[in-house]
């Protein structure tokens, strides 16, 4: 299975994620809950955990949504 952290994402700004998650609280706070969405999706794709389709896409939705936000922070 794929692994979606932050890191491996953007591996560009690995030194402003780092920079970032210190000193701002914001960008900390989203960036935790992307990677505990990242979590939730994948034990729910490996079968550890079971839930309907509609509640898999709304936490991909969510889960984009905070990939594109924190991009939008890293990238400015």
């Amino acid at each position: 299975m794929e692994k979606h952290s932050l890191l491996n994402e953007f591996p560009e700004f690995s030194e402003k994620i780092h920079e970032m998650k210190t000193e701002n609280a914001h960008f900390r706070k989203l960036f935790d809950e992307y990677h505990e969405i990242e979590h939730e999706i994948h034990r729910i794709k490996t079968g550890a955990e079971n839930t309907s389709d509609e509640v898999l896409n709304q936490l991909k939705i969510k889960f984009l949504q905070h990939k594109d936000n924190l991009y939008q922070m890293l990238a400015n």
